[in-house]
């Protein structure tokens, strides 16, 4: 019978047909990036079980390097996040573009000078002096590979599949503990040893990146314009290593150079608004400046500049380097492993349905370190819990 009969009348009634949009089957799709995620996931939890047991980060670090075998799993898994899933739905463009536009920015579009005179009238202000009393230091210090720009170079930790390169402005140096294509040279960022800076010309300090030799074990200092830590910092188990990092990004920059940091962190916009406070004071310490900061879907994006080729060297009385924490820093080994369970997963139906009942929301991210509201013009990205693939 059809449903539309009335039984007791015996009349039909006039129903409007339903009008379903088709919704194309990712279910394999799903899968794949799921147990993909899985890896990436599992290699972190594991580095901060055994940090959280052992307390040893050196010698933690030093058998992870030598595991080679997960180490290639992970980078396969990471360059099929990127070239299948992440590229497919315009996930982790965002972070690329980003660094991309601010770089373009602060060096070519005068973002560099803005700052400097800013700087400028700070010291006059903190110290009461007129602008004919100030020196013009800023100016005279701009490095002339700067301020004659040729490519910007840029040096990519954690590189992986090494996303920079496609760019011309850039002059990219991938580098990774286990790179996933050629191009990218093997280096464990950590144990890099620094060198004396080049006294180069900008065409021969090019021609010098040109000819690196792979495995990286060294590099000079004051070698880069921009450094790059994309989603990199929370692959470490341990803040002091984070710490390293950054010090280290610190020397290898020109001054006046970027650090671009790109961190995970799904929740939302100020949940999390004390840590990246605690991650500005740790970083701003080093000799660096904010410059930009904005929250997208899963991800913190920030910009420091190098002001001082001096760092600060108080690491007792303020704690720095354990400034530079995670909210997984806190868990216990219960706790990742609950992370495990598998939660209520909607159908695609409802997930749909549930983004279709937000598109009239608006999307205006606001900066609580400065009180400035920053839009953010690239969609939600779906990099899937912590620490690279996030965990809400």
């Amino acid at each position: 019978m059809d449903p539309r009969d009335n039984v007791e009348t015996g009349e039909t009634e006039n129903i409007p047909e339903l009008f379903y949009v088709p919704i194309p089957d990712e279910a394999p799709n799903k899968n794949e990036k799921e147990k993909l995620s899985g890896v990436v996931k599992n290699v972190h939890r594991k580095l901060r079980r055994k940090y959280r047991e052992v307390g040893d980060f050196d010698k933690i670090w030093r058998e992870h390097c030598e595991d080679e075998q997960t180490l290639s799993e992970y980078a396969l898994a990471m360059k099929n996040l990127a070239d299948n899933h992440w590229a497919v739905n315009c996930e982790g463009e965002g972070r690329i573009e980003w660094c991309r536009s601010v770089c373009q920015e602060y060096f070519l579009d005068g973002g560099m000078k803005r700052m400097l005179e800013k700087d400028e009238k700070s010291a006059m202000l903190t110290m009461g002096l007129t602008a004919a009393s100030v020196s013009a230091q800023p100016y005279s210090t701009i490095p002339s590979s700067i301020s004659q720009l040729g490519k910007m170079r840029l040096l990519d930790v954690g590189s992986c599949f090494n996303p920079f390169l496609k760019f011309d402005e850039f002059l990219t140096v991938g580098i990774d503990i286990v790179p996933a294509v050629e191009s990218v040279y093997k280096c464990d960022f950590l144990n890099l040893q620094l060198q004396q800076p080049l006294q180069l010309a900008g065409d021969a300090v090019e021609a010098f990146l040109r000819q690196l030799h792979n495995p990286i074990d060294t590099l000079p200092a004051q070698l880069f314009h921009v450094v790059v830590f994309s989603l990199l910092l929370s692959y470490f188990p341990s803040p002091y290593q984070r710490w390293i990092c950054c010090k280290k990004a610190h020397e290898l920059l020109e001054l006046h150079g970027l650090l671009l940091i790109i961190t995970p962190d799904s929740s939302h916009q100020n949940r999390h608004a004390l840590m990246m406070r605690s991650w500005r004071v740790a970083v701003e310490s080093l000799g660096f400046k904010r410059y930009k900061y904005v929250k997208y879907s899963h991800m913190h994006l920030i910009a420091f500049r190098k002001v001082s080729l001096a760092t600060t060297s108080d690491l007792v009385s303020r704690n720095y380097p354990e400034m530079l924490y995670i909210p997984q820093d806190f868990h216990s080994n219960e706790e990742e492993d609950y992370a495990d369970v598998p939660e209520q997963v909607r159908s695609d139906f409802e997930d749909d349905q549930l983004a279709w009942g937000f598109t009239e929301l608006p999307d205006t991210p606001y900066d609580s370190d400065s009180g400035e509201s920053q839009s953010s013009s690239v969609p939600g990205f779906h990099e899937l819990e912590d620490p690279v693939l996030l965990q809400s």
